[in-house]
């Protein structure tokens, strides 16, 4: 396995970078909409209710934490922004992040996720930055295998998944770990080896 870090990754409509704090008060925007955080968000419940912990005020450190990692050499995460392009501001816009982190001790094998602002999703940016990062990480970081999942309800994630070759293994049913769900969720799992990657990609 090869510690890179986040190097920069090009795509047709994409550039994905290592965290810089410039963009990280957006992504804490797009983090507190509802239609992101009800399924990406994981710190614990005792916070839900306590609407000033989730200001910048207080969340700034933990971001800055982030920025302050993200070019070691085993960090794998990486900051989405629209090429000028094909942004409505005709510059490059953050609309959102993809991560591969550790699923345990075995450093080979990664648990990847994304999410995007709810204005750019449907436009299947979200695949275009997972499919660069995944043959990223097999091809150069040369990862085994990725183990990962999505709340079921979570049709998009679910669906990318799927759209990248991912074999289903089944499915978990839990009390939910996200800050703002209450209740019961059930967790679609998949996983992608490499020679599966291989299979299905070259």
């Amino acid at each position: 396995m090869n510690f890179i870090g986040s190097k920069t990754i090009e795509t047709e409509r994409l550039i994905l970078k290592s965290s810089k704090m410039a963009e990280q008060k957006k992504l804490y925007e797009i983090l507190m909409n509802p239609e992101v955080n009800k399924w990406y968000l994981t710190s614990g419940k005792k916070h839900a209710n306590d609407s000033n912990y989730w200001t910048w005020e207080i969340q700034e450190k933990f971001y800055k934490s982030k920025v302050d990692k993200a070019n070691n050499s085993d960090v794998f995460g990486w900051s989405i922004f629209l090429k000028s392009e094909y942004s409505n501001s005709n510059t490059e816009e953050i609309i959102g992040q993809v991560t591969a982190q550790e699923n345990g001790s075995d450093l080979t094998i990664r648990d990847v996720g994304w999410y995007i602002d709810p204005k750019y999703q449907g436009m299947g940016y979200a695949t275009e930055a997972a499919k660069a990062m995944i043959k990223y990480m097999f091809e150069l970081v040369e990862i085994e295998k990725i183990i990962s999942g999505a709340v079921k309800d979570n049709i998009g994630s679910c669906k990318i998944f799927e759209k990248l070759g991912f074999i289903k293994t089944g499915e978990i049913t839990h009390e939910s770990k996200y800050t703002f769900y209450d209740g019961t969720l059930t967790s679609s799992k998949y996983e992608m080896d490499k020679k599966l990657y291989l299979k299905k990609w070259k």
